[in-house]
């Protein structure tokens, strides 16, 4: 298995997770897209070379749109090889970007990318509606964290 890559138990190969946005986010509805990519950027994606931590999902002209994550050159790729940084297009159908479409228009929502993973051989991406976190907020998750930790620690004792 190459590096980066994680078998799950449903036939996912983890790619490249989005830890940041489970911390910045509260997140609401997710959903599964399919990613229309570049043969150089399947190959380095199945090196593990993603990185999704300032991504988001923008909607043009009901088209849903990656913005932001990199996907790193394929190092053995010719001269015609892939802008790391360009805007990747998403496959969903017309009820969920109609959906996500109304829900980004609220205040404060947003579309953030979760993981990017191999399902049976096709790249996909989880993606959640999320609303921004008060910095009061994270750490009152953080601080309940830390007593369930504390009280599963005690247990053990």
């Amino acid at each position: 298995m190459a590096k980066g890559n994680r078998q799950e138990k449903d036939g996912r190969k983890l790619v490249a997770q989005n830890r940041r946005a489970r911390h910045d986010y509260e997140l609401f509805d997710k959903f599964e897209a399919g990613l229309v990519l570049l043969g150089s950027e399947v190959k380095s994606l199945r090196d593990g070379n993603a990185q999704l931590v300032d991504g988001y999902v923008e909607i043009r002209n009901m088209e849903a749109w990656l913005v932001g994550i990199n996907i790193a050159q394929y190092s053995h790729s010719s001269f015609l090889n892939h802008d790391p940084r360009r805007d990747r297009k998403l496959l969903l159908n017309a009820k969920e970007l109609k959906r996500l479409d109304q829900k980004t228009r609220e205040k404060g929502f947003t579309i953030v990318p979760l993981e990017i993973y191999f399902r049976d051989g096709l790249a996909k991406v989880e993606i959640a509606l999320a609303k921004g976190r008060k910095a009061y907020d994270k750490r009152d998750k953080i601080e309940a964290k830390d007593l369930a930790r504390a009280s599963r620690g005690r247990d053990s004792d």
